[in-house]
């Protein structure tokens, strides 16, 4: 009796126990070890208040990074291009906290805490919202939720891709055609019913499908290169890691180092931020996310079209029976 069959069940067996510790660790380790690293924060205002603000920040060891502007005006200008989360501004009346909700709510709360236990008790803090998340959406839960969705529909397309055997131009296409489908279907449900995106149609339209197209076109690459298991690798840096590192439900820097930087490598990462980017803010800070997006499109594509079906080997006809010869005479 062949061994294969048995062998295929080991591995399952052995398989499955090591994928549920590698997937508690990749979403509850990051989600364990929120706080802000090196987070981009402003402080705004004449000295000597604006230097007291500057050195609470400061001495959180490593938790801020401060970011000096003239006045309001300029701090609101900088949250409004995604330089920096939040902004406290040194007033006479006590510090006013700049938000950006639409940036993180969970940011914008810590910044709330942090400037609260700052200042000596009963000082009011004045709290503006420079770019609130829409109604429809104020905890940003369902933007956050939303990256999963769009990494599965990237999987399956490549999968499918794969299984069918499309290759080549065909291949392309189909994944171009699934992706932009998939980018209006998304934009419909999460702009035009519920209301959590509230940037140019079009505009999110596109980013969704590149995001698409990107997780998609990486795994029909990766299985292009290494067959059927490359469909298991693509699970693993889109799904898994990608998604749990996105940071999309926090902010990249609040999630352990490196584990922010490596998210924004992934297109569920890159893909969020530029949602956010084009959804609240007009684009700002929208190009290295633009960037990731493209080339993970344009390597996987460049390696579904060109890489090559393996040969199949050649079967060795079988040699004709050597025939007897006739009888004479």
């Amino acid at each position: 009796m062949s061994t294969a069959p048995n062998r295929r069940a080991v591995a399952v067996i052995l398989l499955v126990p090591l994928t549920v510790p590698l997937a508690l660790w990749s979403f509850a380790w990051p989600a364990a070890r929120i706080a802000p690293r090196d987070l981009p924060v402003g402080v705004a205002g004449a000295a000597p208040g604006a230097q007291q603000l500057e050195q609470r920040f400061e001495e959180r060891g490593g938790a801020f990074e401060v970011h000096r502007y003239d006045d309001e005006a300029a701090a609101r200008t900088a949250i409004e291009d995604r330089v920096v989360y939040g902004a406290v501004v040194a007033t006479p009346q006590g510090p006013h906290l700049l938000t950006a909700s639409a940036a993180s709510p969970v940011v914008s709360q810590l910044l709330r805490d942090a400037v609260t236990a700052s200042v000596p008790q009963g000082t009011p803090v004045e709290v503006t919202d420079v770019v609130a998340a829409p109604p429809g959406d104020p905890r940003g839960s369902a933007l956050g939720a939303s990256v999963l969705p769009l990494a599965l529909a990237g999987m399956a397309a490549g999968a499918v891709v794969t299984l069918m055997g499309l290759r080549g131009v065909r291949g392309a296409l189909t994944l171009l055609a699934a992706a932009a489908l998939v980018g209006l279907a998304a934009t419909a449900v999460t702009h035009s019913w519920l209301g959590v995106i509230t940037g140019d149609w079009w505009t999110e339209a596109g980013v969704l499908a590149l995001t698409v197209l990107s997780i998609g076109s990486a795994v029909a690459g990766l299985a292009a290169l290494f067959g059927t298991r490359g469909i298991g690798l693509g699970a693993l840096l889109m799904v898994l890691l990608g998604n749990s590192f996105s940071g999309v439900t926090s902010a990249p820097q609040l999630l352990p180092e490196p584990v922010g930087a490596i998210g924004q490598w992934l297109p569920p990462g890159a893909g969020g931020s530029l949602l956010r980017s084009v959804a609240f803010f007009d684009g700002s800070a929208a190009g290295g996310a633009v960037l990731t997006l493209s080339l993970w499109s344009a390597l996987g594509l460049a390696a579904a079209l060109l890489a090559r079906r393996a040969p199949k080997p050649v079967e060795p006809v079988p040699a004709e029976p050597a025939r007897e010869p006739a009888p004479t005479g």
